[in-house]
């Protein structure tokens, strides 16, 4: 027999989580759409959702990494588009897997250098990274003479590929994401490193109390994150078989978007990676809801704004009732 007292508290627990309002402001927007429009339930546009999603949503990771040490990355985008640009021009000579490897190299090293200059200088993750951004944005253009490149198909367009099942089409893009999201989610939640994340967005001068090497853990965090970013590469040049040197320039926004959209506190601390996959697609889904709906582009970034306000401000008060 099952416990009704049990599976009450297990709700109960469940709607006092992270995901528990994006998930139930993803599933409204999903039966809004779909009530309103003839072609939101096709499993061909699920599928173009989902695609749409993962460049994004991986660099995303990424941010949350970030933002959970009370931290902003605004370089990620560049950073990425750095990976793409280094990725291609190797692969044009016929180097494919050294290029996927130092177009690795490359952002780790990009991520790295913002670690040391937070972790080590001390100084704030807003600016340096802005800095980073303005930066790379240059050398990336430098590089290529603000040309694009092109991109061999094959093993670098191999993340655009995928399979089907019953008309509905998924991308080893989109199976790399969620496996991303799945790692991360069990990093943060089960591992000393992910324990120590926390703790250091929470309060640094608390963890550092407790025998956490306060500056590591922010390197590293960096570091991992430009790891993501370099993976947010090979999965671009899936999606556009182009280097655009000038390609995602709103990224850095877009990401830190679906992070506080999906719950995780700009403050530092609290939140996770789960929640900011939903934030994603709550993003897409209004997008591409809004525009089957016939609805002016300009009002799905007054929407899209709208909603990252409402979000910073739930956190707020979530922040004050927890103090």
């Amino acid at each position: 027999m099952t416990d009704p007292k049990g599976s009450v508290d297990r709700l109960r627990g469940f709607l006092t989580t992270q995901v528990a309002g994006p998930l139930a402001a993803l599933l409204v927007a999903i039966v809004v759409f779909s009530a309103t429009t003839d072609t939101f339930l096709n499993p061909a546009n699920f599928s173009l959702m989902l695609q749409q999603s993962v460049v994004i949503g991986t660099l995303a990771i990424g941010q949350t990494l970030i933002i959970l040490t009370a931290g902003i990355d605004l370089a990620n985008g560049a950073i990425m588009v750095l990976g793409t640009i280094v990725i291609a021009q190797f692969a044009l000579d016929g180097n494919i897997v050294l290029g996927l490897m130092l177009g690795m190299l490359a952002c780790a090293a990009a991520g790295a250098l913002n670690g040391m200059i937070v972790a080590k200088w001390k100084l704030p993750p807003f600016i340096v990274t802005l800095g980073t951004l303005t930066v790379l944005t240059a050398t990336a253009r430098l590089m290529t003479d603000s040309q694009s490149l092109p991109v061999e198909r094959g093993l670098l367009t191999v993340m655009g590929q995928g399979f089907s099942v019953a008309g509905f089409t998924v991308s080893w893009g989109v199976v790399t994401w969620l496996a991303l999201t799945a790692g991360f989610a069990y990093a943060l939640g089960r591992t000393a490193w992910g324990t120590h994340v926390y703790a250091v967005g929470d309060s640094p001068n608390a963890a550092k109390l407790n025998g956490i090497k306060v500056d590591r853990v922010l390197f590293s965090v960096y570091v991992v994150a430009g790891l993501v970013y370099a993976v947010g590469a090979w999965l671009a040049m899936g999606r556009t078989p182009i280097a655009d040197p000038s390609a995602y320039q709103t990224a850095n926004l877009d990401s830190i978007t679906a992070v506080v959209i999906g719950g995780t506190s700009l403050f530092g601390g609290r939140g996770g990676v789960v929640g900011t996959l939903i934030g994603t697609l709550i993003v897409v889904v209004l997008q591409n809801g809004l525009t089957q709906a016939g609805i002016n582009s300009l009002y799905q970034q007054i929407a899209t704004g709208a909603l990252v306000v409402v979000a910073v401000l739930v956190d707020q008060i979530i922040r004050r009732k927890d103090r």
